[in-house]
C-alpha cells in the first residue's frame, strides 16, 4: 500500500489548524485526543490503520464548506468519512490530514409521496430511509448488507449495492440529486427530484467517486411503493457448479429477481450457526430467490424458478410460507461476514463482478486458489448480478499469512478481469484494490481519471491515494504483479 507522503509543515502547524477549525465548529466538533482519535484509524478494512492528525464533526453543510474552503486555502488534505463502514479503505486517515465526519449531518429534510422522493442529509442510515416512508407503504431499494450502520452519504460516495440490486439498481440507479460541496467549498447542486436533467451527466460521474471530487451533504433519493407479493425460495445444490447454471439459466428465461443470491457451503454452516435461519446443512450451494410484483405474477415465476432449478439438479426448493419465515431466508444471508467472524481469527472480504455465465468456472478456480494458498474461504454471492464476495479466512497473527491473504485476494480480482469481468462491483477501490487499477487499465485510461480529478480538484486535496494510482506507480504494480503470481506458481509446483 502506497500512500501520500505526510507534510511535516502541516503536522508542525496542528495548534493552528485545531483552532481554525474550532472556530468555524465549536464545542465538541474538533477531536484531538490520541485515544478518541483510536475510533477512527480505519473503515470496515482493519487491516490498514492510520491516525488521523484530527476530526472534525461538522453539523451543516454551511460548516462543511468553510471547513474545506479554508483547509483548501491553507493546503491540508480532507478524509470524507461517514460510518465507516467501507471495506476497500475508502475512509483511511491521514496522518498529516484532516477526518471530516458526516455522521451530525442525520436529519430527514422532506418527503413527497406523491413525487416518491426522499431529501436527506448524507448521515442519515441506509435502514433510516426505509423507517422513514414505511408506514406509507414505501421503501429504498438498495440494501446493502451494512444498511443498519451504513450513510447515504458513504452509500453515494462507493455506489453501494444490496441484495436487492438485481432488480432495483445499485445506489446511482436510484439518486436523483446531490447537494454538493466543491474541493473549493463552493455548495452546487447536482439533478433534482426528478430522473432527467439536461447536459452533461455530472451526478453520475460524483456517485461512486469515492470523495475523490467533492463532499456530499444532502441526498435527494427516490422512494418506490411496496410491492403487492413477496415470495422468497431457498434452493438447494449438491454442486457449486449447477447452482452457478441455475442462476444463468434463470436470467436467460427473463426472469429479474428481486434478488438472487448464493452462499456456498462453509457460508451456508456459518449462517446458520449464527442466526437459525433453517438452512440445509447438506447443500454445497444455497440459493436465496426473492419474487415480487402482483400476486399472479410471483406465483407463476415461483413455479418457473421451481422447474429450471430442478433441471439443474436442485435437491430443495422451498418457498417460503410467510413473512417470518422469508425474513429469516435472508437474516442468514446478511448474517454472512459477521458469521465468517466466528470460524476464523480474521477474514478479508473481496468484491469483484463476473459475467453470469462464468459463475460455474470461476468458483472452481477460487476453489483451486484456496488450496494453492492454503487459506480457506467462505463464496457469498449477488448471484444474479455477477458479483462476489470471497471472504478469505486467515489469522494475522501468524507471520506472513496477511501478505498471503493479499496475493489471495489480487488472484481473484485478477481472475474477474480475465473472464470479462471488473475489480469491483460495489465496495469501491480505496486503497485495497489501487494496484489492481493498473490492471484493469492501461495508462492512457488511467490517465482520463486523473484529469476528471484535476477538473474538479485541481489542488488534490480531497482522499488523495485513494481509487486511482499514481501513473508513475503503475508499472511497479504490473511488475509486482507477475512477480507474485510466479513465486506462487513455483511453491504450487514444489509443494
Amino acid at each position: 500500500m502506497l500512500m501520500p507522503e505526510p507534510d511535516q509543515g502541516v503536522i508542525d502547524a496542528k495548534t493552528d489548524i485545531v483552532a481554525a477549525l474550532r472556530a468555524i465548529v465549536p464545542g465538541e466538533g474538533v477531536i484531538v485526543d490520541a485515544e478518541e482519535l483510536k475510533a477512527y484509524e480505519s473503515d470496515g478494512l482493519t487491516a490498514y490503520r492510520q491516525p488521523p492528525m484530527l476530526v472534525v464533526l461538522p453539523e451543516t453543510t454551511a460548516q462543511v464548506a468553510a471547513i474545506v474552503r479554508w483547509c483548501h486555502d491553507n493546503g491540508v488534505r480532507i478524509v470524507p468519512r461517514g460510518a465507516g463502514t467501507s471495506l476497500s479503505g475508502g475512509a483511511l486517515p491521514l496522518a498529516d490530514g484532516v477526518l471530516l465526519g458526516l455522521s451530525r449531518l442525520n436529519r430527514i429534510l422532506h418527503v413527497d409521496y406523491v413525487d416518491r422522493v426522499v431529501i436527506a442529509q448524507p448521515g442519515v442510515t441506509n435502514l433510516a430511509i426505509t423507517q422513514a416512508v414505511d408506514a406509507e407503504g414505501f421503501y429504498y431499494a438498495p440494501d446493502p448488507s451494512s444498511q443498519i450502520a451504513c450513510t447515504i452519504g458513504g452509500n453515494v460516495a462507493e455506489n453501494a449495492g444490496g441484495v436487492h440490486c438485481l432488480k432495483y439498481g445499485v445506489t446511482s440507479n436510484n439518486v436523483l440529486g446531490v447537494e454538493f460541496v466543491t474541493p473549493e467549498g463552493d455548495v452546487v447542486r447536482l439533478g433534482g427530484s426528478t430522473l432527467e436533467h439536461g447536459g452533461l451527466d455530472l451526478l453520475g460521474l460524483v456517485v461512486g467517486s469515492e470523495g475523490l471530487l467533492g463532499i456530499v451533504t444532502e441526498v435527494t433519493v427516490r422512494i418506490l411503493p411496496k410491492p403487492e407479493s413477496v415470495s422468497a425460495m431457498l434452493v438447494g445444490f449438491g454442486e457449486l457448479e449447477d447452482a452457478g447454471r441455475c442462476v444463468a439459466d434463470i436470467i436467460a428465461a427473463g426472469i429479474i429477481p428481486a434478488g438472487m443470491e448464493m452462499m456456498d457451503r462453509p457460508a451456508v454452516h456459518a449462517a446458520e450457526a449464527f442466526v437459525g435461519a433453517g438452512y440445509p446443512l447438506d447443500a454445497e450451494a444455497l440459493l436465496i430467490v426473492e419474487l415480487d410484483g402482483p400476486q399472479a405474477e410471483c406465483d407463476v415465476l415461483v413455479g418457473r424458478v421451481s422447474e429450471i432449478a430442478k433441471k439443474n439438479g436442485a435437491f430443495l426448493v422451498r418457498v417460503a410460507a410467510n413473512a417470518e419465515e422469508r425474513s429469516a431466508f435472508w437474516a442468514g444471508r446478511k448474517a454472512a461476514f459477521p458469521a465468517a467472524g466466528r470460524v476464523s481469527p480474521d477474514y478479508y472480504c473481496m468484491d469483484g463482478t463476473i459475467p453470469r455465465r462464468k459463475l460455474p468456472d470461476v468458483l472452481a478456480r477460487i476453489r483451486a486458489l484456496s488450496d494453492d494458498y492454503g487459506l480457506g474461504v467462505i463464496n457469498v454471492f449477488h448471484a444474479g448480478d455477477g458479483n462476489l464476495h470471497p471472504l478469505i479466512l486467515f489469522d494475522a497473527n501468524v507471520p506472513g499469512e496477511f501478505e498471503r491473504t493479499e496475493g489471495f485476494g489480487s488472484r481473484i480480482l485478477e481472475m474477474c478481469v480475465e473472464v470479462g469481468g471488473c475489480i469491483t462491483g460495489e465496495h469501491g477501490v480505496g486503497v485495497e484494490k489501487i494496484r489492481q487499477m493498473a490492471v484493469q487499465f492501461n495508462d492512457e485510461e488511467l490517465q482520463q481519471f486523473h484529469d476528471v480529478k484535476a477538473a474538479f480538484d485541481p489542488a488534490g486535496i480531497l482522499n488523495p491515494g485513494k481509487g486511482v494510482p499514481a501513473l508513475r506507480f503503475c508499472q511497479e504494480y504490473r511488475s509486482l504483479e507477475h512477480k507474485q503470481h510466479t513465486h506462487e506458481h513455483t511453491e504450487a509446483a514444489h509443494g
